[in-house]
């Protein structure tokens, strides 16, 4: 197979597994909520800022990146 199809493929499937752990796994792991996200909430103006959240996101990602380029060798 091409190395771009291939990709493409892959990618596909990390997204799908990913939406389906974000749908299913959002009752038990409280993602978007967690500890350390900023919530201010004043009369007519709530503001959210998931700084903890996208810390995780970017430590996954990272760690994917990661794995792909050790595999892809």
């Amino acid at each position: 197979m091409q190395p771009l199809p291939k990709l493409l493929v892959i990618a596909g499937i990390i997204l799908i597994a990913v939406g389906l752990l974000w749908h299913f796994g959002a009752r038990f792991i409280p993602f978007g909520r967690l500890p350390g996200d900023i919530v201010v909430e004043k009369e007519n103006v709530k503001f959210y800022f998931p700084i903890v959240s996208c810390i995780v996101i970017s430590i996954l990602l990272s760690l994917v990146m990661w794995l792909f380029r050790f595999f892809g060798k």
